[in-house]
């Protein structure tokens, strides 16, 4: 039986076991019914449940897991001497052809050894026999933890607390789930970092002011043995980030004050549904905007006044990012605006003071963790975009204050470092997790300074 036959099959079981515990619970209870028991029958019935789906998930998740491992050494211990004495790499491509043939995908005219099709109807045996196996252990597994769970029942069982037990442990497994991601992916990261600086000195990397990571063709050339200083690449992070930060932080808050403190209901209903559709919008459609449209208006504007201004600029993309960035900054501002106990608003008008004066010096300090929170949040969007910083500024790294030049970004280099078939061993692709590395740390410099800003004015109101 195939896993998309299974798993329905598991949740059929569960469904059954379900209700042979709530039949068995008022069974139990006697002429007084539910009142008898410690618990309520749905937690008899819940508890049952999950004897049946709970160990049946455990051992399909093990045997799925194994299943491929298993066979394939099974498979290969079958094959003939002469190709089991082959050396691992071209062993392993021996083995993956196999794999290829069992599910089908074989080239027209592409000649298969007879021991090979041996080895693929072997493969498909042992598969369809352990797939068989294994639908029929944990069905089984399932039907007896059920059966046994249900036989448990009696008016003195504290289902309830073996149920809250269960739920708990799946919240700390799922909380651990999301703790061990972000520890393999920092690690993981780290690692590939310390190798990029074996090659490349920290100090180069940091305060380099040349980035060509490219291998050159020519000895004089800059790239010929890679300049990987990182500066121009951050600074035009920076540059970006802060154009769409000094758009979006002002639209965003003013615009969330208007809609909590001063619109009325009607158009508040209408309006900020509207401002959230820019949330949903996708980024290369933003991107095709900047290029299309900002970026050409800006060109001429500064042709008019005089200014050598390039075709990608950060100022184009800095504009639409943080047009793209202020439902961030206002939905969560109005949230945290619309969550300020009335009663501080109606304290401040019973001490004489006017609407914008309660505004500025009751609701926004008593908000300003959450608002903190959503510009945090609105960083890290402008510090992650990619699509708008290709089409409208560019790939070019350059170290440049100025915003009508083209710049590039961390992300925009990762990208680049990392599209295509690259060698994980040469220097130009172990950059692109040393930026990532650089990235994630100034990001968490960025949570710990908002922190640090949340709890000092927290302080002031609790």
């Amino acid at each position: 039986m195939s896993p998309s036959l299974l798993i329905p099959a598991i949740i059929v079981f569960t469904a059954v076991a379900y209700q042979l515990g709530l039949k068995r619970s008022h069974a139990v209870a006697g002429p007084d019914g539910p009142r008898s028991l410690h618990s309520r029958p749905i937690h008899y019935a819940v508890m049952v449940a999950m004897a049946c789906a709970i160990p049946a998930l455990m051992v399909f998740a093990v045997w799925h897991s194994c299943q491929s491992t298993i066979i394939t050494q099974l498979v290969v211990a079958e094959l003939p001497e002469n190709i089991r004495s082959l050396p691992a790499n071209r062993l392993n491509l021996v083995v993956n052809d196999i794999r290829n043939l069992v599910v089908g995908n074989v080239g027209v005219g592409d000649t298969v050894k007879p021991e090979i099709l041996e080895a693929v109807d072997h493969y498909r045996s042992l598969s369809a026999t352990s797939s068989a196996a294994m639908a029929v252990i944990v069905l089984l597994v399932g039907v007896i933890v059920a059966l046994w769970a249900r036989s448990l029942i009696t008016p003195e069982l504290r289902a309830r607390n073996h149920v809250e037990r269960i739920v708990r442990y799946f919240l700390i497994l799922s909380s651990s789930f999301a703790i061990f991601t972000t520890i393999g992916i920092v690690l993981s990261v780290l690692f590939e970092a310390l190798r990029f600086f074996k090659s490349v000195p920290l100090t180069s990397f940091l305060f380099g002011l040349e980035w060509s990571p490219q291998m050159a063709i020519r000895a004089d050339q800059v790239g010929s043995s890679g300049a990987f200083g990182a500066v121009p690449v951050f600074a035009g992070t920076m540059l970006i980030s802060a154009i769409a930060m000094l758009v979006s932080v002002p639209l965003g808050l003013m615009s969330a004050i208007y809609l909590s403190e001063y619109s009325p209901k009607a158009f508040r209903a209408v309006a900020k549904p509207l401002l959230e559709i820019l949330a949903g919008i996708p980024t290369v459609v933003y991107g095709f905007f900047a290029a299309l449209t900002v970026a050409p208006f800006i060109r001429e504007s500064g042709a008019v006044f005089g200014l050598d201004v390039s075709s990608e600029s950060a100022l184009a993309a800095g504009l639409v990012m943080g047009i793209m960035i202020i439902p961030f900054v206002s939905s969560l501002s109005d949230d945290v605006i619309n969550a300020v106990p009335q009663s501080m608003r109606d304290g401040a008008y019973a001490l004489g003071a006017t609407k914008s004066e309660t505004i500025r010096q009751v609701v926004i300090p008593a908000a300003l963790p959450g608002i903190v929170g959503g510009i945090l949040l609105a960083v890290s969007r402008a510090i992650g975009e990619t699509m708008i910083v290709v089409m409208a500024a560019g790939m070019a790294a350059k170290l440049t204050a100025n915003p009508l030049q083209a710049v590039t970004t961390v992300t925009v280099q990762i990208v680049s470092l990392l599209v295509g078939d690259q060698e994980f061993d040469s220097p130009k692709t172990l950059a692109a997790f040393a930026l990532g590395l650089i990235l994630f740390i100034a990001t968490l410099i960025l949570n710990i300074i908002a922190l640090y800003v949340v709890r000092k004015y927290r302080e002031q109101y609790e």
